[in-house]
C-alpha cells in the first residue's frame, strides 16, 4: 500500500504526517530522515490497528505539486 505523507518545514527541522492514518506522525532534521522514519511509523501504526482488531484505512489521500509564476 502507498500512503500520502505531506512533509513541512517546521522551524530547524521537518514534520510529517499522514492524512489517511490519523495520529501517525513523525519529525527529523531533513526531509529524506522524516520520510524514512515514516516508513516505519506507518508500519507500526497499522501494526498497532491490526493487533486492536481495528480496521486498517485504504490509501485515498494523493498530492500534487502546481507550479505558478512567482
Amino acid at each position: 500500500m502507498d500512503y500520502t505523507v505531506i512533509i513541512e518545514k517546521a522551524g530547524d527541522n521537518y514534520s510529517a504526517y499522514v492524512p489517511d492514518l490519523p495520529g501517525c506522525v513523525g519529525a527529523a532534521d531533513t526531509p529524506e530522515e522524516v520520510l524514512a522514519l515514516m516508513k516505519d511509523a506507518i508500519e507500526f501504526h497499522l501494526e498497532g490497528l491490526r493487533r486492536d482488531g481495528d480496521p486498517v484505512p485504504a490509501p485515498q489521500t494523493t498530492a500534487a505539486q502546481v507550479h505558478v509564476a512567482a
